[in-house]
């Protein structure tokens, strides 16, 4: 039981998790079974781990007793712990959230503070398969598109989850093969949230009825996320068919659109990007000709055979030519330029967002450039296989329009190298043992 764990833990990192070895881990421990499995599978594996554990301070003594033993698991672990103590009812009045929201808003927070605090590369959550099932039933009895019926990804943005390839019962198994014990939260096995209805109540009646339910559950997430990659595949295909662009200006074809049975939702996917609602884009295609519609950065008006979109005025994009060689940029983000020749290159000396190095082929780029977000933008993330639609990040980091018409990117060659602040991109990547190579900083 204790090899097979291990085993199907690394094999799934391997595959769907991407985490780089020679890089730290932040782990959220709770204390519970599935974070303290995390944390022990982890270190077997032989990742650096760092973990972290939150107070909110809702179950009184019990709370107080969790803290307790997360520290003293670290410290005959020999794991470096941060502990943080919250005022969640404050919070929640403040900015009008949920108990579960705010305590959420709260965590990931402070997860994404330590990250670039200590230089970690990602935070390592517990989620397992069983949870997956959870996040499926509660998306669909909401009312969701087929994003929401792939359940959790094993990778979304700085977050990963090694554990959804098992079972809570696995996971109990081996942690008792270890003879690890955890604490366990009493609030789970009261039924007044949803969650918990459906994990003590709904689920083990279906799992009961229906033989091979649960595996075949799972096989269903796993057929939708596979659905929902071929149905972004196809829109872009769609995309490309019935638009072009001229400049800042996207033009679509009415005729080729009217051609698809789905064309709102058509439309939709490709206007999303753009900041126009479903409301609109179905207005947009029985509207007379001349009539226009707005989103936050966009502009869209209806001729009599296309629909031409274009930036908002003060949306206009603005590019900045940027040389390497200097030492500092100041315009229009502040950044500094360091090159290195004598000093073997070491993964902390970069965090892969406010602070990232390329190797020295970079300089033989014929234009480096600083702009902001264009729709379609795809970028090959750092730690990650294939590639990534800046969109898919900005939604990964719960971007506002605000947030992602601001953000800046940095461009060698028609390649996004990093998105400032925030992530950096694989190209010019440098290798450990070199001592020649260029370090670019906010400053």
């Amino acid at each position: 039981m204790k090899e097979s764990f291990f085993n199907k833990v690394k094999a799934f990192i391997d595959s769907d998790c991407s985490i780089d070895a020679s890089s730290p881990v932040l782990v959220a421990l709770s204390g519970g079974a599935d974070s303290v499995a995390l944390l022990r599978v982890l270190l077997e594996l032989g990742y650096d781990c760092r973990a972290a554990h939150c107070n909110f301070h809702l179950r009184g003594d019990e709370s107080n007793r969790d803290e307790r033993f997360v520290t003293e698991l670290c410290q005959r672990l020999d794991v470096k712990l941060d502990v943080k103590h919250f005022d969640v009812p404050a919070y929640m009045q403040m900015h009008g959230a949920s108990l579960e929201m705010a305590c959420r808003e709260l965590r990931y927070k402070w997860f994404e503070e330590l990250l670039t605090e200590h230089g970690c590369q990602c935070i390592a959550v517990a989620h397992h398969n069983d949870d997956n099932i959870e996040t499926f039933f509660l998306n669909a009895l909401r009312g969701t598109g087929i994003a929401g019926l792939t359940g959790m990804k094993p990778r979304n943005g700085n977050v990963v989850r090694p554990l959804l390839c098992v079972s809570r019962i696995e996971i109990l198994d081996w942690l008792d093969s270890l003879n690890q014990d955890f604490v366990t939260d009493s609030t789970n096995l009261e039924n007044d949230a949803r969650r918990n209805r459906l994990r003590n109540v709904v689920l083990p009646a279906i799992y009961s009825e229906f033989e091979g339910s649960k595996e075949s559950l799972l096989k269903t997430i796993y057929n939708m996320t596979r659905c929902n990659d071929l149905y972004r595949e196809s829109v872009g295909v769609m995309r490309n068919i019935m638009s072009e662009r001229d400049g800042d200006t996207l033009t679509i074809d009415i005729e080729i659109l009217n051609s698809f049975d789905n064309r709102e939702m058509l439309l939709y996917e490709i206007l999303k990007p753009l900041g126009f609602n479903y409301e609109q884009c179905c207005d947009m295609l029985t509207s007379a000709v001349g009539r226009h519609f707005t989103s936050t950065i966009h502009r869209a008006v209806i001729n009599r055979a296309s629909i031409e979109v274009e930036p908002l005025a003060e949306h206009k994009e603005e590019i900045c030519v940027i040389d390497l060689d200097d030492e500092v940029v100041t315009e229009p983000v502040a950044l500094k330029i360091s090159h290195v020749h004598d000093k073997q290159f070491s993964p902390d000396m970069v965090n892969g967002k406010t602070c990232v190095a390329f190797n020295t082929d970079i300089l033989q780029s014929t234009e480096v450039l600083l702009r902001h977000w264009r729709e379609g933008d795809r970028f090959k993330p750092f730690g990650m296989k294939g590639s990534k639609l800046l969109s898919d990040l900005f939604t990964d980091l719960k971007f506002s329009e605000k947030q992602k018409k601001e953000t800046w990117i940095l461009e060698a060659d028609g390649e996004i190298l990093w998105v400032i602040g925030h992530r950096a991109a694989r190209a010019f990547k440098v290798p450990n043992d070199s001592t020649s190579y260029v370090i670019i900083s906010v400053d």
